[in-house]
């Protein structure tokens, strides 16, 4: 499939709008309020495709639920990403997903592809950042010359799966370093998908928005010379500056096989979110729950262990949602102001 423009990223949340769309959601003709919606007893919990990270947590997840909160189970689906899973909270399809920041920023803002569809959701955690890996075979960056990422211009480029967060943040990091659409041969192709393009000489880059250590960049590094594409100094300044609520990142040399030097690059803040109606006692109950058994989240994503603590909050891109607020704040972390509900 071919993407006919880029989108752009939205300014920081204003308006708090509940789930769904503009207007207050309801039900049989009365306005549900913040953290007032019924208790939701079969959660689906929307995530990622099976060879990403949010899939394996959404699982770690739901057996939490399952195992220490009474009367509830969890269902782990898998799906597009970001992009899907807030428009699944919206339509009532989903309850719980694991969101990349920048999306959820659009969303509440009604931009890029929320345009005219805004969808606002709230935190109950913020789990690890998501880092931007601009993908090749080490072959292919020699031939092509890739010393900073800009250089795709002019090459066949993924941009991730339809409706991703993945699709998202390469297309701000596009328009962030004013990097036309005519200037590159566009796809939307999983993270699977991606790397076998690029085997197959279907491709010469592609983008991993995701955690470090990333299963199927790893495992394509095992099996072929690898090069992730820098973010030189002036183009990750520019992203960073725009919009998005994007950070500077390093990838320690290391990480995945053959890329034995630093990589540096941008990252942007994952959330697990919920509808704004969402009951406030189950926020509650779910969040605590978590929590008290990070363990099991941290045997499917081990990197995450500095950033799954009570107090990684704060880098949340939307407000937190009324039921998290009070656990959090027994845990003694300070809520700011601009992310109260």
């Amino acid at each position: 499939m071919r993407r006919t423009m880029l989108s752009l990223a939205a300014i920081p949340a204003g308006a708090l709008l509940l789930a769904g769309c503009a207007q207050p959601a309801e039900s049989d003709g009365e306005e549900v309020g913040l953290g007032a919606g019924p208790v939701q007893e079969r959660l689906s919990i929307v995530t990622g495709g099976t060879a990403g990270v949010y899939y394996p947590i959404g699982g770690a997840l739901s057996t939490i639920i399952g195992d220490h909160v009474e009367g509830q189970t969890g269902s782990v689906e898998a799906t597009g990403a970001s992009v899907e899973n807030i428009r699944l909270l919206g339509s009532g399809e989903g309850h719980i997903g694991i969101v990349q920041g920048d999306a959820a920023d659009q969303a509440a803002q009604g931009s890029a592809d929320f345009e005219g569809d805004p969808v606002q959701t709230y935190s109950l955690a913020v789990l690890y950042p998501n880092v931007f890996h601009a993908v090749t075979l080490d072959s292919i960056a020699q031939a092509r010359g890739f010393e900073c990422f800009g250089d795709v211009a002019g090459n066949r480029y993924s941009v991730g799966d339809v409706g991703s967060g993945n699709e998202a943040t390469t297309n701000q990091v596009f328009e962030s370093l004013e990097i036309a659409l005519t200037e590159i041969e566009i796809d939307q192709l999983g993270y699977a998908e991606t790397a076998s393009a690029l085997q197959n000489n279907q491709l010469d880059a592609g983008s991993w928005v995701v955690g470090e250590g990333h299963a199927g960049i790893t495992e394509l590094g095992t099996t072929d010379d690898i090069s992730i594409i820098p973010l030189c100094d002036d183009e990750r300044s520019a992203v960073v500056n725009g919009y998005g609520g994007y950070t500077e990142h390093v990838i320690a040399g290391g990480t995945y096989p053959g890329v034995d030097e630093d990589v540096e690059t941008i990252a942007v803040w994952n959330a697990l979110v919920v509808s704004g109606e969402f009951n406030e006692q189950q926020a509650y109950d779910i969040t605590s729950a978590m929590f008290e058994n990070i363990d099991q989240v941290l045997n499917v994503y081990a990197p995450g262990e500095e950033y799954l603590v009570p107090e990684t909050i704060v880098n949340s891109p939307v407000p937190v949602h009324p039921g998290a607020v009070r656990f959090y704040e027994e845990q003694g972390v300070e809520i700011p102001g601009d992310l109260l509900p």
